[in-house]
């Protein structure tokens, strides 16, 4: 896939009502390694715990960070008084379609079903929809995962299709820039134009 200008590293730190989301640090490796070997995690982000010693996962974690990829953007969620709780990211990003997938991870289960991951996700599609030229954001939840579909949907985000991939079954969720901006007309002033490119 051929994509147009990648996106520029820079520290981001995005404040939400409940949230922060800030750039990934090194200090994050021990936490993200808890919420990657973990069964109950992984079966919901459709994958498989990860198989690897801290040791191997933190010198995986700091190539990452040394060399970020230009097609991502990775961010971790803390709570207002620093607690990191999670990470989102948005990747696959396309500006020649001008459009990125979006995920994101709660790993703290403390944090689940009080409205943390539904205002990251809000936070970060502010970012992205008035700091990028960046104009359709789609994600994939599992068929089975009404929670994560309920806190998508508050965010905005619609249903478009129903996808089988790896022989499991999807939900594929989409939102427009412009359906994003008729629910928050006072950032249509300082939403991108289209020719900005900064993301990350």
């Amino acid at each position: 896939m051929q994509r147009a200008t990648p996106v520029e590293k820079q520290d981001i730190r995005l404040q939400g009502e409940l949230v922060v989301l800030r750039s990934k640090r090194v200090e994050d490796a021990a936490a993200d390694y808890s919420w990657r070997v973990d069964p109950e995690l992984a079966g919901l982000d459709a994958t498989r715990p990860i198989n690897l010693t801290l040791r191997e996962y933190t010198r995986f974690h700091r190539d990452d960070l040394e060399f970020p990829s230009p097609w991502s953007v990775r961010l971790a969620i803390d709570t207002l008084d620093g607690e990191h709780i999670g990470n989102c990211m948005y990747y696959d990003i396309d500006f020649g379609k001008r459009q990125a997938e979006l995920g994101i991870m709660i790993g703290a289960r403390a944090y689940w079903s009080r409205g943390y991951g539904t205002d990251a996700v809000r936070t970060l599609l502010r970012h992205i929809f008035t700091e990028t030229a960046l104009e359709r954001v789609y994600l994939h939840t599992l068929s089975h995962n009404f929670r994560a579909q309920r806190s998508f949907a508050k965010a905005g985000f619609q249903p478009v299709q129903r996808v089988r991939r790896d022989g499991m079954n999807f939900v594929k969720m989409e939102l427009l820039k412009e359906a994003w901006l008729q629910e928050h007309p006072e950032c249509a002033e300082t939403a991108s134009d289209g020719e900005k490119v900064k993301g990350s």
